[in-house]
């Protein structure tokens, strides 16, 4: 099993306005993020069942070659600062995503 972990650089969340939330996923090689990409790894499967949400609920899955990188974007829970929101600034959501293995 490898660990998502052992192969990017960089694993972050922030806000993409106060709806919605985006993760970034960067890989440490070319090589690495086109297996990734080539074996749809990230998938909306993987992030409804990590995320507890409806796959409508996820907004994209974005493979950004420029920068060996994959941005998911979903729909925030709760609007950042509502009433029973945790994470203003959406810096702790991508815990969910350090998990994965393949």
């Amino acid at each position: 099993m490898t660990k998502l972990v052992d192969i990017t650089n960089i694993i972050r969340s922030k806000n993409s306005g106060p709806y919605e939330l985006t993760m970034d996923i960067m890989f440490k090689s070319r090589e690495e993020f086109e297996d990734i990409c080539k074996r749809k790894i990230i998938n909306e499967e993987l992030i409804s069942k990590l995320y507890k949400i409806r796959k409508e609920d996820i907004i994209n899955i974005i493979e950004f070659k420029p920068a060996n990188a994959i941005k998911i974007t979903i729909k925030r829970p709760i609007a950042s600062g509502d009433l029973g929101e945790t994470d203003v600034y959406g810096a702790q959501q991508h815990a969910p995503l350090l998990s994965i293995e393949f």
